[in-house]
């Protein structure tokens, strides 16, 4: 009877040592969500404070995949990160040109218009973060790009962030990567461009102000040319053959940001190129350009001017030309009259102007301007209408004219928003008669219609 008193005793004791084993499990399992759901929300917010920064700060959302370590105080994602821009689609061509684009432009591979005209390919990279003992961040970071028949690697490198005490945002690389290459979105144009191989270091503060400064070595690779494809003849392609070794084309670059006049945020760079003995002594040049940048943002978008001098080169001191003088200049934009509709726009001038060889001189004028209207926050509808002349200093003029209405399924309501499902018609007409005049033909007119479907989408 004593032992019969006491098991259901044993067995309460059991049962509440069982419960409380199970409660414990239990708030540790909270703990977990809970700080899942904490960082989950924190990603999303630093997301949103991303997108919300480039609205206000960019005429055109930079689509470069960022590197995984940013700032001293960002949170270690888990795992890796998977990063990158792409469009793919099928585009009909059922008039004389596949993509509108006039003989002879230099400033932009759509320098008429980017919407609708423009090819398939995507860059794909992969970012993996890590952070010391000592509080230093670490990240390595793998790109390839699919932009022609072949894969490529574009980026292979490593850099560190939170080193030095002094100046914590300091950001020291080396490896190859996309270096300094400011891009308009709009016409599709990288008005500097030196990718390459090498070291450098961004964001070192100096008294408040921002400095970058890097030496870059341009790769063994293909040569950007102009030639004629079959589809566009003025566009820049690449041909040669590749390799991983420097090419002998080296750059100093440098660039100081973070700074204000009055209202207006300030950006200037400074550029030098110059040549090692693995190119021909005959060959060998020097070259130098700067550039400047000025931007205001309000409440209703964004407004930048941007300005360009390059001595011997164009818009890379990788590339140089003997006598070769070029300036690149541009005003563009993009408002909001609501949250329902914007426009962008662009107005650019480029004078390439070589006083060895005259024959080729020439004046770019294009001018594009996209209106845009959001249905709801999934449905929007586009409308992009360019123009572009140019005027050679011998010969005559290029000139044409590209529209194109898109309709498009986003993610969300902006122009920034991406993926995004896009169905356009493209028309347009492109009168080369400086270039039948040289070739001796009499056929100068080029129509375009084309008819598209593409996925575009950077993440």
């Amino acid at each position: 009877m004593k032992l019969n008193n006491k098991l259901p005793v044993a067995l309460a004791v059991a049962a509440a040592l069982c419960s409380g084993s199970v409660i414990a499990q239990e708030f540790t399992q909270e703990q977990i969500d809970a700080i899942v759901a904490k960082a989950v929300d924190k990603a999303l917010a630093e997301r949103q404070a991303k997108m919300d920064a480039a609205i206000d700060k960019k005429a055109d959302v930079i689509t470069e995949p960022q590197s995984t370590a940013q700032t001293p105080d960002l949170a270690i994602p888990y795992g890796v990160k998977f990063s990158g821009y792409a469009r793919y689609g099928a585009h009909y061509q059922s008039g004389d040109q596949k993509y509108v684009g006039v003989d002879g432009s230099y400033n932009g591979s759509s320098a008429i218009g980017r919407l609708g005209n423009e090819g398939n390919g995507g860059e794909f990279q992969l970012s993996k973060a890590f952070k010391s003992s000592h509080g230093a961040i670490w990240d390595v970071n793998v790109m390839f790009d699919h932009w022609g028949d072949e894969v490529n690697l574009k980026k292979a490198y490593a850099g560190v962030t939170n080193l030095l005490e002094s100046n914590p945002n300091a950001y020291f690389w080396a490896g190859r990567d996309f270096h300094q290459r400011p891009q308009q979105g709009i016409n599709d144009y990288f008005w500097m461009n030196h990718d390459g191989q090498g070291a450098g270091v961004k964001n070192f503060d100096i008294g408040g102000v921002q400095f970058d400064v890097a030496t870059v070595a341009a790769v063994q690779s293909c040569n950007p040319e102009v030639e004629d494809n079959g589809d566009n003849p003025s566009r820049i392609t690449c041909t040669g053959g590749s390799g991983t070794g420097d090419k002998g084309n080296y750059a100093v670059t440098s660039k100081v940001h973070g700074m204000k006049v009055g209202p207006l945020d300030l950006e200037i760079y400074a550029n030098y190129g110059f040549d090692s003995k693995a190119v021909e002594s005959d060959a060998r040049l020097k070259a130098w350009q700067g550039g400047v940048v000025l931007s205001h943002t309000n409440d209703s978008g964004v407004n930048k001017v941007i300005a360009r001098y390059s001595d011997n080169a164009d818009n890379s001191v990788y590339n140089k030309t003997d006598d070769l003088k070029t300036i690149y200049a541009s005003f563009e934009g993009l408002h909001k009259f609501s949250r329902q509709m914007q426009v962008e726009y662009l107005l650019a001038f480029h004078d390439y102007d070589n006083s060895a060889d005259k024959s080729d001189n020439r004046k770019n004028y294009n001018a594009i301007v996209r209106p845009m209207y959001w249905w709801n926050d999934v449905h929007s509808t586009w409308l992009e209408l360019g123009w572009q002349k140019v005027a050679y200093d011998k010969g005559g003029d290029n000139n044409g004219w590209k529209a194109t209405l898109s309709q498009n399924i986003s993610i969300d309501m902006g122009p920034e928003f991406r993926p995004m499902l896009r169905f356009y018609v493209t028309g347009g007409e492109v009168d080369n008669k400086r270039t039948a005049r040289v070739n001796g033909t009499d056929d100068t007119t080029l129509d375009s219609f084309n008819v598209g479907a593409m996925w575009e989408a950077w993440f």
